[in-house]
């Protein structure tokens, strides 16, 4: 399965893969279609990918990134405001994708679409680090005439000042009034443009400091954390772990261990203070505040087990 888009291509190199996605031509197409693919239950993402593990199945590879590739358009989409060809970030986070599908394992508790999101944006990252400027110095044809003008005429008006002088590395008030009039262009342009020649490119994971100290660039903040696709998933599962999985899991207890189990850890007076402490749960039930906490141990192992399907 392929597409074009202008000088872009995209190939999934995988054996027999769903035949639901036609060769396209057009992105908006692709997108469409890959929104339409059919999501996986766990029970099927854990089927495919053992077949990839224990038996090299290419067909289930096929299955388990044909169902994804839409969470690498939506990883994409929050890198469009850099520059870079939604094609080209889509080409390099199938790339991601079908990495985390050959090196996940479905024994580990997780599903796919948590694991495989590090790779994909692992490989937008190094793309975008390969390719994305800070600057784009000359986009217009005014800016164009600036760009190829501006130094020369700075060089000549250092040049001209008086022998000893110190010149300014920027430009002054009546520079910019001269150097505007000559290239017939407006005097903000000419502020801009030399702003730009100015400021350089900013490393974009500028990696440790020279004292050992992690420093930060923007490759820590390229993506929009309020629709970043991890953040969204973990926000789900906290909602479901709070509704359905809490009450699953305490439905597996019996009705001391739940009691102990609230009291402890779920139940919050008008005050905000918590529930009743081991010595008095101790105390109302007859036994050592020991006993209480042992109870506690084994209801929470427990819950953990019920949990777990929520994970």
């Amino acid at each position: 399965m392929s597409f074009q888009t202008g000088t872009t291509s995209v190939a999934l190199a995988t054996a027999n893969p769903w035949s639901l996605v036609p060769p396209l031509g057009n992105l908006d197409a692709y997108i469409s279609a890959v929104n339409r693919m059919p999501m996986l239950t766990v029970e099927q993402e854990q089927e495919y990918a053992r077949k990839l593990k224990n038996e090299n199945d290419l067909e289930a590879a096929g299955k388990l990134v044909l169902s994804h590739l839409r969470l690498v358009v939506s990883v994409a989409r929050q890198y469009l405001g850099y520059g870079l060809p939604h094609g080209d970030l889509i080409q390099e986070g199938n790339v991601g994708l079908m990495k985390a599908v050959k090196r996940f394992d479905p024994d580990q508790g997780v599903r796919l679409v948590s694991y495989a999101l590090h790779w994909i944006k692992a490989e937008m990252h190094e793309y975008i680090l390969k390719n994305w400027r800070m600057v784009k110095v000359a986009t217009t044809k005014a800016q164009r005439k600036l760009f190829f003008n501006l130094r020369s005429m700075k060089q000549g008006f250092k040049a001209d000042a008086a022998e000893g002088e110190t010149h300014r590395d920027t430009l002054s008030e009546g520079e910019i009034a001269s150097m505007a009039e000559q290239l017939n262009v407006k005097r903000e342009d000419v502020v801009e443009m030399e702003a730009r020649l100015s400021g350089g490119d900013v490393m974009l994971d500028p990696g440790p400091s020279d004292d050992g100290e992690d420093s930060y660039g923007p490759i820590a903040y390229l993506a929009d954390a309020k629709q970043e696709p991890t953040a969204l998933i973990e926000s789900r599962q906290r909602d479901r772990l709070a509704s359905d999985g809490i009450s699953t899991a305490l439905a597996e207890l019996d009705p001391r261990s739940r009691r102990i189990v609230e009291e402890r850890w779920l139940k919050v007076n008008d005050d905000g203070s918590g529930g009743m402490t081991l010595h008095e749960l101790a105390a109302d039930y007859g036994v050592s505040a020991e006993r209480i906490r042992q109870i506690e141990s084994a209801a929470m192992k427990k819950m953990k087990k019920a949990l777990a399907y929520y994970a």
